[in-house]
């Protein structure tokens, strides 16, 4: 097992009462699986993610339970040591792009900094390659170009794959996946998820897929957690939950999905 959830909650304390965004949630993720987190805007599914591996400030909140990752609680663990891990063994690609990118810094030298944060003994020539090696990962043609390209001169579609670069850099163990494909058009949403598909099956990196939707995450992942005001509702494997799910949340997520209606006069067979 490489990541154990065990009573997660997040609470908000800068209102008069604490605001339980996350409520004493559990659950794993194996070496080499793809698990998906799904619910509306406001389930706590992000806020969990982040939490665990702090991502939100501790002055604003109160997070307990544990996150154990290789054997390690990253919720008791010191700011100092967790930055160890943050963007080295556990990555996590953003929603949006461009309020991640520096948007006046070359987008290679933005991959690169992850290298020069947790491997200070490579040379430079060694994290420019390893640097290249990432965007080639991510499937984004001719790098050696692209590594000189600013933020604004890529494509929506090419920046978020500079993010999954920047995030396989370190080669990681577990990669958090936020909402990486909500911002992109339908096929480039369909490109980036077969991208995470090879490198979960070329390095077998750990995903964990956070998504509101449903056909992303049934296309994507092997099993799929349901979250419903801070707390989790189902959890199973994807065909399972699906095609037989138990839970009435579930079940209105499941029917609130669009459905394609047939034009007067269409073709049967389209």
């Amino acid at each position: 097992m490489l990541l154990s959830v065990e009573n997660l909650s997040v609470a908000f304390h800068d209102t008069d009462s604490p605001f339980f965004a996350v409520n004493n949630i559990s659950f794993q993720v194996d070496a080499g699986e793809i698990v998906g987190i799904v619910g509306e805007s406001g389930s706590g599914k992000s806020t969990a993610a982040h939490a665990m591996i702090g991502l939100i400030k501790r002055s604003r909140s109160k997070v307990s339970g544990k996150a154990v990752f290789n054997g390690t609680d990253l919720i008791s663990m010191p700011r100092h040591e967790l930055r160890t891990y943050q963007g080295d063994e556990i990555s996590i690609i953003f929603q949006e792009p461009m309020t991640s990118l520096n948007p006046t810094m070359k987008v290679g030298k933005q991959v690169e900094e992850t290298l020069m944060i947790h491997h200070a003994d490579m040379t430079p020539e060694e994290r420019k390659q390893r640097t290249l090696e990432a965007m080639e990962l991510a499937e984004l043609d001719n790098p050696d170009k692209l590594y000189n390209c600013y933020p604004h001169e890529l494509s929506g579609g090419m920046r978020q794959r500079i993010m999954i670069a920047s995030a396989l850099a370190g080669h990681p163990r577990l990669l958090i996946a936020d909402e990486p494909t909500t911002a992109l058009d339908v096929t480039i949403q369909a490109d980036i998820l077969k991208t995470l598909k090879e490198i979960n099956r070329r390095e077998g990196t750990a995903i964990l897929f956070i998504s509101h939707d449903l056909g992303v995450i049934r296309n994507l992942c092997q099993r799929v957690i349901v979250m419903q005001s801070g707390v989790i509702v189902e959890e199973g494997p994807v065909d399972q939950v699906f095609y037989h799910p138990e839970h009435p949340y579930t079940r209105q997520l499941i029917s609130a999905r669009p459905k394609r209606v047939k034009l007067k006069g269409e073709p049967s067979n389209v």
